[in-house]
């Protein structure tokens, strides 16, 4: 059974940083492309990030290029994005996702 597991969202400033992860389990992690996309308060999902299998290839939604970092562990089956210069705009619940698939999701509030 596939599970994904985010962890790490809170309540930041304007221009603060948080590091959200995600723990996957029950695929082959090493060879699976991930995303992370996110649901702002009453829109639908937007897709934010994506990486290769083997974190060479990474890509960014326009809006968080240079902001947003997502990076992967395949030793330990973890994905991970690192968020800063963090805007009101951010504020979302964050899902780590594998094809389809999605984990339960981790709330990032930014505000002051």
């Amino acid at each position: 059974e596939v599970q994904l597991v985010e962890s790490g969202g809170g309540l930041v400033q304007p221009g603060g940083s948080l590091r959200l992860s995600c723990a996957a389990s029950g695929f082959d992690f090493s060879s699976s492309w991930m995303s992370w996309v996110r649901q702002a308060p009453g829109k639908g999902l937007e897709w934010v990030s994506r990486i290769s299998p083997s974190g060479d290839g990474r890509f960014y939604l326009r809006s968080v290029k240079g902001r947003f970092t997502i990076s992967r562990d395949n030793a330990k089956n973890t994905l991970h994005l690192e968020l800063s210069s963090l805007k009101s705009e951010d504020t979302a619940i964050y899902f780590c996702s594998k094809d389809q698939l999605r984990g339960q999701g981790t709330q990032v509030t930014v505000s002051s």
